[in-house]
């Protein structure tokens, strides 16, 4: 399974915000989407997801399982958005719900789109929240998000996404609020996540240290164009556009010696 997005355009209330974006998403594989606050990164996630502000107009085409889903009806793309493609959110203190506790977030999702009944959801969500490694399952399955570090949060925003088997995972900015060393974690379950599950996964992030520790494929962002595309390698060690030279020189000497 793969998504593709083909000259992506998006202008709201007439200001162009995507200018032609495309890329191609692999079953099996992260997508590295790289570029400066601004660049069109989150706005391109967001269009996948039909999830752009009142006024926005696009054209071009996202093709997902043989469908744009530029052209897709309300209720289908409702159907397609968080059972086929789900996205986790940069800031899991805000995406997820204070008032509910971490099964019922979990289960709902899995009632709504896999018609799963209260017990056969509560089995699958312990078992998602032990996937994602938080400790004690199934007590966690009945607490709150504020009673969960940072990273736990995170973590459990994966699993939130991750409930009805996606095949397209969008994570915009999974890592920004977290420490180096948690950080480093949810690369390795994303990464990890990707591999045991076959998914698509489109990884958003202005920092092209992390794309050198997760990513195969990366692109590159400005002024809601991609500039470069390749693999990670020869991007990361051998870029084209002077752009991409500019961030690669911005990171910290540490990290540039790491890519090479």
């Amino acid at each position: 399974m793969s998504l593709r997005i083909t000259d992506l355009k998006v202008d709201i209330h007439g200001r162009p915000i995507l200018k032609g974006v495309s890329l191609d998403l692999r079953a099996g594989q992260v997508h590295g989407l790289a570029g400066e606050s601004g660049s069109g990164k989150t706005m391109t996630g967001l269009a996948v997801l039909g999830l752009l502000p009142h006024g926005a107009r696009t054209s071009g085409a996202i093709d997902f399982d043989g469908r744009n889903l530029l052209d897709l009806p309300p209720k289908e793309l409702n159907r397609v958005r968080g059972g086929q493609i789900a996205m986790v959110f940069q800031d899991p203190a805000t995406s997820l719900h204070p008032m509910l506790t971490v099964g019922r977030q979990l289960t709902e999702h899995m009632r709504h789109h896999l018609g799963l009944g209260r017990a056969e959801a509560r089995e699958r969500a312990v078992e998602l929240l032990g996937k994602v490694r938080i400790p004690g399952a199934a007590e966690a399955f009945g607490r709150y998000p504020h009673q969960f570090s940072g990273g736990m949060r995170q973590r459990i925003a994966i699993a939130v996404a991750l409930a009805c088997s996606p095949k397209v995972l969008i994570a915009d900015e999974p890592t920004t609020a977290l420490d180096v060393t948690v950080q480093a974690g949810i690369l390795r379950l994303l990464r990890g996540l990707c591999d045991e599950l076959g998914l698509a996964v489109l990884l958003v992030t202005h920092d092209l240290g992390v794309m050198s520790a997760v990513a195969d494929e990366v692109s590159v962002m400005k002024d809601g164009l991609v500039v470069e595309t390749g693999p990670r390698g020869r991007v990361l060690r051998e870029p084209e556009h002077p752009y991409t030279r500019a961030l690669l020189d911005s990171l910290p000497e540490s990290v540039r010696e790491e890519r090479t």
